[in-house]
């Protein structure tokens, strides 16, 4: 089953040149700002958009995007608001890839088959969900994959080659690939070393492989898609935004633009990778 994601990684691989995968947290600093936020990415350079469900434990990301999700669960966000704003995205983008990122609890909550249903109808092609294991696919995985979403699954550099066929088992869309052993936003990723990893990777799928964490300039989202079939950047964009608050956290003139500049000036680091190749 073909959805956004596919035809995505397939055009831009028939163009020669990798993906630009921007992160964000669903109503980070409130709705409103975070619906224009969402909306002007594609137009600044963003293939696919991965948006973060707010929750109260999140595990695996660092302090900056820690900061995002408190202040959107501080605005009223909520999972069933997350799918709203997809929804209002989807008003004006019906092309554009869209990936809910977060955690198995909020979506357990909500009802799988219901969470399911109304995220496939507003407009969601994927899901990462960084807490449940291959383990524990007929969870959320295999229904996810039923109802016509992909399922991306996270390798690290510690996911060695016995481990590797389990994590693909039944991934789709593509894989991403955690560059960094930790915490979001914790370290800087390297191209030569996320090489080595793409290519073992592809000794066992034909998926892309996207590669996240610890990419924050342009020279490093060129050197990672040099290296990969899509680089994805989540911590910096987020620190732009936090650093366009005012001083109660609020929204102010800046905000959609600091996230819009940067986002350009990565997809520009991203798209000089495939001119370097050619």
């Amino acid at each position: 089953m073909t959805n956004r994601i596919d035809t995505r990684l397939a055009d831009l691989r028939k163009q020669g040149r990798a993906a630009f995968v921007t992160f964000l947290m669903a109503g980070d600093p409130d709705p409103a700002t975070s619906l224009a936020i969402v909306e002007a990415l594609p137009e600044a350079g963003a293939d696919i958009i991965e948006i973060g469900m707010p929750f109260t434990d999140p595990m695996a990301d660092g302090p900056a995007i820690q900061a995002a999700g408190l202040r959107a669960l501080k605005g009223g966000m909520t999972l069933r608001k997350t799918l709203d704003l997809v929804r209002g995205f989807r008003a004006g983008d019906d092309h554009t890839p869209i990936v809910l990122m977060g955690y198995y609890n909020p979506i357990y909550i909500y009802g799988v088959e219901t969470f399911l249903a109304d995220a496939k109808a507003a407009g969601v092609d994927g899901l990462i969900i960084v807490d449940l294991p291959p383990e524990e696919d007929e969870e959320l995985c295999l229904p996810a994959m039923a109802a016509g979403l992909n399922f991306i699954r996270l390798a690290t550099p510690t996911t060695d080659d016995k481990r590797l066929p389990a994590v693909l088992a039944n991934t789709s869309g593509f894989v991403y690939y955690v560059s960094i052993t930790g915490i979001t936003g914790a370290a800087a990723a390297n191209a030569a070393r996320v090489g080595e990893a793409v290519a073992r990777i592809k000794r066992h799928t034909r998926l892309p492989v996207c590669v996240g964490f610890g990419i924050r300039t342009p020279d490093a989202a060129r050197d990672i898609a040099g290296a990969a079939d899509g680089a994805v950047v989540g911590t910096a964009l987020v620190e732009a935004l936090a650093k366009s608050l005012d001083a109660g956290s609020r929204a102010t003139p800046a905000t959609v633009k600091a996230v819009a500049d940067l986002t350009a000036s990565l997809a520009q680091g991203v798209r000089a990778a495939a001119r370097a190749a050619g």
